[in-house]
């Protein structure tokens, strides 16, 4: 599947407000850790990975053109991230997915806590969750 073109002034350095040093470090550092909780969250089951490498584009737009071109040309996750950023949303299976794993994810947190606000607190972020999966994230069909 071919990369999509990203346009000349996508990757144009002129097109970006100038950044003294510090903040454009600032910026880098806050989206290569945001790969790095992507990677985590690739290995680690009930963990996302797809939105910190969502936040890692959006920091490296602000400092690294070469950074976030990399992270848009991941194998597996660089199609999603630039799905996203295109606003064409999520694969209907993908929610499925990100909503099956947030249940059953939730649910052992809920039966093994034993604290009453860490259970509310839990479950109110679950809810949270899945109201933004469910009805702020465009669905787009699959197209397998």
């Amino acid at each position: 599947m071919p990369t999509p073109s990203l346009g000349p002034s996508f990757y144009d350095s002129q097109s970006q407000p100038k950044l003294s040093p510090l903040s454009r470090g600032v910026w880098i550092a806050l989206g290569l850790l945001g790969c790095g909780l992507g990677g985590v969250g690739i290995v680690v089951p009930g963990m996302p990975a797809t939105v910190f490498f969502i936040f890692a584009a959006f920091c490296f737009s602000r400092s690294s053109p070469r950074l976030l071109h990399w992270v848009l040309n991941l194998p597996r996750v660089g199609p999603l991230v630039r799905d996203y950023r295109a606003g064409l949303g999520m694969p209907k299976s993908a929610k499925i997915g990100a909503l099956l794993t947030m249940a059953v994810c939730g649910g052992i947190s809920l039966y093994t806590l034993s604290t009453l606000w860490v259970r509310l607190l839990v479950l109110g972020l679950l809810l949270v969750g899945a109201c933004v999966v469910s009805f702020a994230v465009p669905t787009r069909r699959d197209t397998n």
